[in-house]
């Protein structure tokens, strides 16, 4: 593999020079092979685009194999799958080498961003090296990093949208904290754990580091915030520049291991694992598709479009196309209110979404995201602004 140029920061201007030399009648949709690259393929087949992910030497035969686009051979229909080009690389991060640039921009494509495509690869280079179009706003992920300057705690704020109380000292904790700190071993998975008061945070502390959970620069890294006792619901959104409204696509929740499993049995099984030192781990395996009351969807809704206008004004473009808000709803002194305490500024990771009735409301019958990202692409390009949703 060829090492990546590094050039700068990617303009608007680099971006019509690339589209420019695209054939907008011939475009291919990308992805890294994870995450929510099925239900972008998925979609982006519906509406005529041919489809190529990136995949991992390794982990690439769901794509290259079995969801691989091909004729549908004693079987009803004409074809299966939803994937038609697979460039095999040996790490993620390989996919800003200018050799597999110069494959995806000959197929001219337009790449959708994931969590896989920021936790793989560089900031900084995705930033200003990444020269294929990117459906959305490049500059605008790094935001969901705790360490960055104005973060999606800022923007929340800036929004005017309710979030946990954050403690800056372990000292002060005087309620249960969830503590967000990394994995040792894997630094973008989540070591996260609870605890009641300083005490019991220093011994949660030294047991982690001990066991080699997580590492004393990630621990000093960690955030604090009060723990939301609340029923959780992810609520998934989508900005569309040209109709200039929020779409509410759908709401589920995390499924977590061990967390789940611990959840499910009874509560005195539970006591003998505490008893015995047993550690609660939350790191998302999958999602569920849940519901919320018809009385919340205006105050959902309204949060999505305050969150929307934050980013404009501090990081214009803004948000572009998918979006999420997770938290929880709580009830206090006889009403309900919601609580945001985390952010994704691209595509979710729940292809289930669209097993909520919310995307259906608006148009009449279910949506996915990846159709939904389709969808606007194609509009882009039938109004010849394709420009406006690619950075």
């Amino acid at each position: 593999m060829q090492s990546a140029i590094l050039w700068p920061v990617i303009s608007s201007q680099d971006i019509q020079a690339l589209l420019a030399d695209y054939d907008q009648d011939q475009l291919t949709i990308g992805v890294l092979g994870g995450h929510s690259a099925l239900d972008v393929c998925a979609g982006a087949k519906k509406h005529g685009f041919r489809t190529v992910a990136v995949c991992q030497e390794g982990r690439e035969k769901t794509y290259q194999k079995y969801l691989k686009r091909r004729a549908a051979e004693n079987r009803a229909g004409a074809e299966l799958g939803c994937i038609d080009e697979v460039i095999v690389v040996p790490k993620f991060g390989d996919v800003v080498d200018s050799d597999v640039q110069e494959r995806l921009r000959k197929m001219n494509t337009v790449f959708i961003h994931n969590r896989y495509f920021w936790v793989y690869c560089d900031f900084e280079k995705v930033e200003k090296d990444f020269r294929v179009p990117i459906f959305g706003t490049r500059t605008l992920l790094k935001k969901e990093e705790r360490d960055q300057e104005k973060n999606q705690y800022y923007l929340l704020q800036k929004a005017g949208i309710r979030t946990p109380i954050i403690f800056e000292r372990p000292e002060d904790i005087d309620r249960h904290v969830l503590v967000k700190v990394n994995e040792a071993t894997r630094g973008y998975e989540r070591a996260f754990f609870v605890v009641k008061d300083f005490d019991h945070y220093k011994e949660v502390v030294e047991r982690g580091l001990a066991a080699g959970d997580f590492t004393e620069v990630a621990i000093k890294d960690a955030v604090i915030e009060e723990f939301i006792v609340g029923a959780h619901v992810n609520f998934n959104f989508f900005y569309s520049p040209f109709a200039g409204e929020v779409e509410l696509m759908g709401t589920d929740m995390r499924r977590q291991t061990n967390l789940d499993g611990l959840l499910r049995m009874p509560a005195w099984d539970q006591i003998q694992l505490h008893k015995k030192g047993f550690d609660v781990k939350m790191i998302e395996t999958g999602h569920v598709a849940v519901t919320v009351k018809e009385s919340l969807l205006e105050k959902i809704y309204d949060m999505g479009e305050r969150f929307v206008a934050a980013t404009q004004k501090e990081h214009a473009p803004g948000i572009i196309g998918p979006f999420a808000l997770q938290g929880a709803v709580v009830a206090e002194e006889g009403k309900e209110d919601i609580v945001i305490f985390d952010v994704s500024m691209r595509i979710p990771g729940s292809p289930g979404t669209a097993s909520t009735p919310y995307s259906g409301y608006l148009y009449g019958h279910p949506i996915s995201f990846g159709e939904r990202i389709a969808m606007e692409i194609a509009e882009g390009v039938k109004q010849g602004k394709l420009a406006e949703l690619v950075t």
